[in-house]
């Protein structure tokens, strides 16, 4: 018997809504994820990770609701850091280069790399960027044209700019004297309209302002999922704590900016709880190096700090929260790292990884979950500063290659111990390891695995010398 045409337009619209209301349904079951990156912080410079001099009750309360990731590695600097964690890769392969990014470079990291943003883009995420970017401040580096639909903060460093306007000094100190002719001002965006030249008082307002930024991306995106990066410019040197935090902690500005950095977080959750989002929200709070000794960072117990590839240089302080699904007060010592972020949020969030490209990271999600029988997935970890690879770990070894000095860091975390004369034979497989990697990234120079950095033929700064506004990027009259 024929379907009579209103019949099957009817049936069309039932099959039509159920589909969209299933595909609905799954957009909103998906989880959210924050991920809070503190700049230069020190392995032990809050409360959960040894601190005795901060106060830091938000972090506490989220390590007494989540895990502690005790040996997560970053990268010895910042640039590096964070194209590790945007392409789930050593920094080396997506983003070859021997230090940082500064202004007005022609390098940065390539428009071809995938970003956790883009894939996150791919599942139907709303994305945002509030804070620090530092992977290229040419047009096509910029995180709007990198998977971010919104971005508000600084392209790079906040000592990044002219000493004059107090980029190179902490609060209150004196203005030193111009050596040369400097780097050209320091600019604040608003996705790819420079907002304003960041001068000493704005640096004072920089935690707030992205508190605020980032507890509005929220409101305005809680009926479906999103992926939230906060990373703060603090506690980078210059030091600006806020009003309301400068003078509160007797060690100094840097204490003072730790402690606002820990307000920062407690805002956050506090949002999330509000609005109802507190369960199914994936919230990662990280550093993006080792701790600056010399400006107040503490990583004890581990040796040195940022720029180096020793403990202190690139174990951060790591704290993974999701009510549920991440075990309370629990604590993992598998090495993990920057590189699986992208691997672990993207499965999570029902993508997958590039299939194109090597990736360096795996997926974390069942260590995340207090499976007990989970595992680093990572037999070797490669420490490289800039091109060359510095050292290699394999369990509890690691072995610095230039020194020949070997480490035991389940027994000798702090790396005080040489013990090379007593296992010989360890130096040898860990010195075979390394050298195997010089067919991939290369040992000391650029190897076949690392993958091209794009380059800006015609370079500019988004603020010149001069204070003008580069083409395209000035406010709308």
């Amino acid at each position: 018997m024929p379907v009579s045409l209103s019949r099957l337009l009817a049936l069309l619209i039932v099959v039509g809504w159920l589909v969209s209301s299933s595909c609905a349904q799954e957009v909103a079951t998906k989880p959210n994820f924050v991920i809070i990156n503190i700049d230069d912080l020190g392995y032990a410079d809050i409360e959960p990770f040894g601190s005795e001099v901060n106060r830091t009750p938000n972090l506490n309360a989220m390590a007494d609701e989540g895990m502690k990731l005790t040996c997560f590695y970053a990268a010895p600097v910042c640039s590096p850091s964070r194209a590790a964690l945007m392409t789930g890769c050593y920094p080396k392969r997506a983003l070859t280069i021997p230090h940082v990014l500064f202004p007005g470079n022609a390098e940065g990291m390539s428009p071809n790399e995938v970003t956790i943003a883009e894939l996150m883009k791919e599942q139907g995420y709303a994305t945002a960027i509030i804070g620090k970017w530092h992977l290229g401040d040419q047009p096509d580096f910029l995180p709007t044209r990198q998977g971010f639909d919104y971005y508000y903060g600084l392209p790079y460093s906040n000592d990044m700019g002219p000493a004059a306007d107090g980029v190179k000094s902490n609060y209150g100190a004196p203005i030193p004297q111009r050596k040369g002719k400097g780097q050209p001002p320091l600019p604040l965006l608003r996705n790819e309209t420079v907002l304003q030249r960041v001068l000493a008082k704005d640096q004072t307002e920089l935690v707030t302002n992205y508190t605020e930024e980032a507890i509005q991306f929220i409101r305005d995106h809680q009926e479906k999922p999103f992926f939230l990066y906060l990373p703060h410019s603090a506690v980078h040197f210059p030091m600006y704590p806020g009003d309301a935090f400068r003078g509160k902690n007797s060690h100094g500005l840097y204490n003072d900016w730790v402690e606002e950095v820990d307000w920062s977080v407690g805002q956050v959750l506090q949002a999330l709880k509000d609005l109802g989002l507190d369960q199914r929200t994936l919230v990662i709070f990280t550093s993006d190096n080792g701790g600056q000794t010399r400006f107040g960072a503490v990583n004890k117990p581990l040796r040195a700090g940022k720029a180096t590839t020793y403990e202190g240089g690139m174990r951060v302080p790591t704290i993974v929260r999701w009510p549920g699904k991440v075990p309370a007060g629990s604590s993992s010592d598998a090495v993990v790292g920057m590189i699986d972020v992208l691997p672990t949020l993207v499965k999570l969030a029902g993508g997958t990884t590039p299939t194109d490209r090597k990736i360096d990271g795996a997926d974390i999600g069942p260590i995340l979950a207090g499976v007990k029988e989970a595992k680093s997935p990572h037999d070797v970890f490669y420490f490289y500063r800039g091109y060359d690879l510095e050292a290699v770990r394999s369990g509890p070894w690691k072995l610095r290659l230039k020194e020949g000095a070997l480490y035991n860091l389940h027994e000798d975390i702090s790396e005080a111990k040489n013990v090379a004369p007593d296992n010989a034979d360890v130096v040898e497989r860990l010195r075979k390891i390394a050298a195997e990697m010089d067919s991939d990234l290369g040992v000391k120079k650029i190897g076949p695995g690392c993958r091209k950095l794009g380059i800006e033929k015609n370079p500019q700064p988004l603020i010149g010398f001069d204070g003008g506004v580069r083409d395209g990027f000035a406010p709308q009259k």
